[in-house]
């Protein structure tokens, strides 16, 4: 990225820096801090911190209490290996060619000249860099990557434990638990009469259920952080380790992953460092995936480079206050599709480049994973949704979508028809235009036919049996989905 596409992003978080730098001292990576990064699957902020009060999530919220927890952080993709592509190199992963789910795993693709994996920068300064399988005896990790590029050596290691005497170390910790198939806690259960439901799911024993059970599940995740923080702890490692929670993105749920609702996006962010970082701190600045990258570089004294589409928001040299964040979904899986956001505080702004595709066509994964996604599509036959929920079914979509977060968080009413909103809009458009020329996203041109062939015959060789089972059961049909 050249200077003034660098300027131009910075810009456009044009507010002005915060007063308070949340550090205790100036000392800001005068000395080099361990780093570990802990990843929570398919996880927003529904955690007791975050004002959950169903989800059991103690050991989430002593580490919150002991650092500073940010309220407005949002991942650049809501799937898997497009988020990971971005957030492990600092940059859009529309940017690199990474922005297809699952793309590039038989074709060798390489990052472009210049963009390299965050363990590069912390491996040439020095740190031994790990993706943690063991946790501690009878606690693993998924150790996952997930590119949408190739890669030699993402990581050293395995363990922290592997790296040379006085080595400063990188470790990564993906936590799969909140990733489907969820799990009842066994000691007081969520009650599912008790979950808010959001208005845009039917109110059905279904739907209350399967919520219950994703924050029973966000518990499992809590206990295997406390084991994280313990193990720190027992061996001596916890004054100078900067600790990083986060979601890679959104929920597992309809109008969750794989969409750029805050239900997809929003993730939870928390950052503890003992003694550096001020504890029991709450800030609502916009935090973009990628900003965790340029951060903990600089954290551990790291310079990032001016290419990086990264900003840093810790520290007393940190980049300008973003003013908003831009996320983008492409084809996830077999369906083919192509959305871009963006997402102030107040607004978010969303264009569908292919609105003749209804929200609900056919995708294996989901189908076969939510239940609440079949019911939703049994009862609108039936013609018992409500409007607000039976927009998700229509057979195709508006061009653009404007919600006024405030007063909408649920973004069900659309105001991108509202002359009162018009000067909001076109702001948005704006904005998007421009990031969309600066830089460069590649996913303005769709893919060939035959790559989306190749993953829809895979997709149907590992999910059609099980579709079909659900589908009789069910006594679905398949002309029933929006193809």
């Amino acid at each position: 990225m050249n200077s003034s596409r660098r300027q131009f992003l910075q810009k456009t978080g044009a507010a002005a820096l915060l007063a308070a730098t949340g550090l205790e001292n100036n000392a800001f990576a005068q000395e080099r801090p361990n780093i570990l990064w802990i990843l929570g699957e398919d996880l927003c902020p529904d955690l007791g911190c975050y004002g959950n009060k169903l989800v059991h999530t103690p050991n989430i919220d002593q580490l919150a209490s002991e650092g500073v927890r940010f309220t407005n952080a949002f991942t650049t993709a809501p799937v898997c290996s497009a988020a990971r592509s971005a957030f492990m190199t600092g940059m859009y992963q529309t940017s690199i060619g990474a922005h297809n789910h699952r793309s590039h795993r038989k074709d060798g693709y390489r990052l472009p000249s210049g963009v390299r994996l965050v363990t590069d920068y912390f491996r040439d300064a020095g740190y031994f860099t790990c993706n943690v399988k063991t946790i501690a005896p009878g606690h693993k990790g998924t150790a996952k990557t997930d590119f949408n590029f190739k890669v030699d050596k993402p990581f050293d290691g395995t363990d922290w434990n592997q790296r040379r005497e006085g080595q400063p170390f990188f470790a990564q910790i993906n936590l799969h638990e909140a990733h489907r198939k969820f799990k009842r806690a066994q000691d007081n259960p969520v009650n599912p009469d008790d979950v808010d439901i959001p208005p845009y799911y039917p109110d059905h024993p279904i739907t209350r259920r399967d919520w219950a059970d994703y924050l029973d599940t966000i518990g499992y995740l809590d206990k295997n952080i406390g084991v994280i923080l313990e193990r720190l702890k027992n061996e001596g490692l916890a004054d100078n380790t900067v600790v990083l929670f986060m979601g890679d993105h959104g929920r597992c749920h309809v109008r969750g992953k794989q969409w750029l609702y805050d239900g997809g996006i929003h993730v939870p962010l928390i950052v503890r460092w003992p003694g550096k970082i001020r504890a029991e701190q709450v800030r609502d600045e916009m935090v973009s995936s990628i900003d965790v990258t340029a951060t903990l570089l600089k954290t551990a004294g790291i310079e990032p480079p001016n290419s990086m589409e990264g900003q840093v928001f810790l520290g007393p040299n940190r980049d300008q206050e973003r003013e908003y964040i831009i996320a983008a979904r492409d084809r996830c899986d077999e369906t083919v599709d192509c959305i871009r956001c963006v997402r102030s505080k107040d607004f978010k702004y969303i264009r569908n480049y292919l609105p003749e595709r209804p929200y609900s066509q056919l995708n294996r994964y989901k189908e076969c994973s939510y239940p609440v996604l079949r019911l939703m599509r049994r009862l609108n036959k039936a013609g018992k949704l409500t409007p607000a929920q039976a927009r998700f079914m229509a057979p195709v979509r508006p061009k653009e979508e404007l919600y006024d977060l405030r007063n909408d968080p649920h973004e069900i009413h659309n105001l991108a028809g509202d002359a009162n909103s018009a000067d909001t809009l076109n702001k948005m458009r704006g904005i998007l235009d421009q990031w969309v020329k600066d830089t460069g996203d590649q996913g303005q041109t769709l893919e060939e036919p035959s790559i989306h062939e190749f993953h829809l015959k895979a997709l149907k060789k590992n999910y059609d049996k099980r579709l079909k089972k659900l589908y009789d059961d069910e006594r679905m049909k398949l002309e029933d989905i929006n193809l």
